[in-house]
């Protein structure tokens, strides 16, 4: 079983269909805890960092073999916590990162939320290390993005992060920073890459849960 740490419901059918297209017959168990994006855009990530490992201790306790947070913003603090449980925990915009990278120096972020911003890049810069490369990352919020997303106008927020792509200039890859903007790379063209996280992200995790050593060392509080 995979177990999913969302802090929005808007990722639980998204990730069931990508499932049911990587990895059919995969277990999924979903945790919705909006509360914890909420605290970590007031406080900072690590003031979430014992729930976030409490609710991963408890996956295990449930059977999960590797959990995946499709939270950008407490994606880091849910790596660290599954280190400590012995669980393979996956933070959703790694794959992508990596991607990035691997697509150039020049690389763009966009993002809806303004905590988002700070670990992708971050991240980012993780991964061009444990690449070997040098990158040089942008960050761009998109303006009423959060706001239309909050109100439910899924159009409107993905037609506001499509604008926003389209006025980005030279770059060698776009990334969008959330996982609520995937669909909006579906109203781009043009040759610069723009990645999303939800799909690699999902493959990478259920990679982790087919593993047979993914239980080695697994510690519940």
């Amino acid at each position: 079983m995979l177990t999913l740490l969302h802090t929005s419901p808007v990722h639980v059918p998204v990730f069931d269909a990508l499932r049911d297209e990587e990895a059919p017959g995969l277990a999924l168990r979903h945790l919705v805890r909006p509360e914890l994006l909420e605290r970590a855009r007031e406080q900072g990530p690590d003031a979430v960092a014992e729930e976030v490992a409490a609710a991963l201790s408890g996956a295990a306790r449930a059977g999960a073999r590797a959990a995946l947070c499709t939270c950008s913003t407490i994606g880091s603090v849910a790596e660290a916590a599954g280190a400590a449980l012995g669980l393979p925990v996956l933070r959703v915009d790694r794959p992508m990162a990596a991607a990035a990278v691997a697509a150039g120096p020049r690389i763009v972020v966009l993002a809806a939320l303004e905590s988002t911003l700070g670990p992708t890049r971050d991240l980012i810069a993780e991964e061009a290390e444990r690449a070997g490369r040098e990158v040089r990352v942008r960050t761009v919020l998109v303006p009423g993005a959060w706001e239309r997303f909050e109100a439910g106008d899924t159009e409107g927020y993905l037609e506001a992060v499509a604008a926003a792509a389209r006025e980005v200039p030279a770059a060698d890859a776009i990334v969008l920073a959330q996982a609520s903007m995937a669909p909006a790379a579906g109203r781009l063209t043009g040759g610069v890459p723009v990645l999303s996280s939800p799909r690699p992200g999902l493959r990478a995790a259920a990679q982790l849960a087919a593993s047979d050593a993914s239980l080695s060392g697994l510690r519940t509080m």
